[in-house]
């Protein structure tokens, strides 16, 4: 967890609490498997290149039966849709991956 991510758990009042809340009631309501469910919140990451988060879902992916090749291809699902933006995600998926 980056900083400014654990700030804005601590230090706004309810509001860091309010979308922990929420994260947790979106992935309860979904009909995805956790693996499954972590695969799409890493592609999506990467099309969007945010990079803070890769590292912990690539961990949650891993610990949930994830092989290598799964994080490869679900970094890779943008790339018809927004190009080789997505290839910049590859090298903290994969050494995140390799860490553990």
């Amino acid at each position: 967890m980056n900083q400014s991510f654990k700030q804005f758990i601590t230090e706004t009042g309810d509001s860091g609490p309010a979308y922990i809340e929420m994260v947790k009631k979106h992935a309860n309501a979904s009909s995805l498997d956790q693996k499954t469910a972590e695969l799409a919140y890493i592609s999506v990451l990467s099309a969007v290149r945010i990079h803070d988060g890769l590292a912990f879902h690539v961990q949650s992916a891993k610990k949930l039966g994830a092989t290598r090749e799964e994080i490869i291809s679900a970094v890779l699902v943008g790339l018809p849709a927004v190009g080789l933006t997505v290839v910049a995600s590859l090298e903290e998926t994969l050494r995140s991956y390799d860490e553990a």
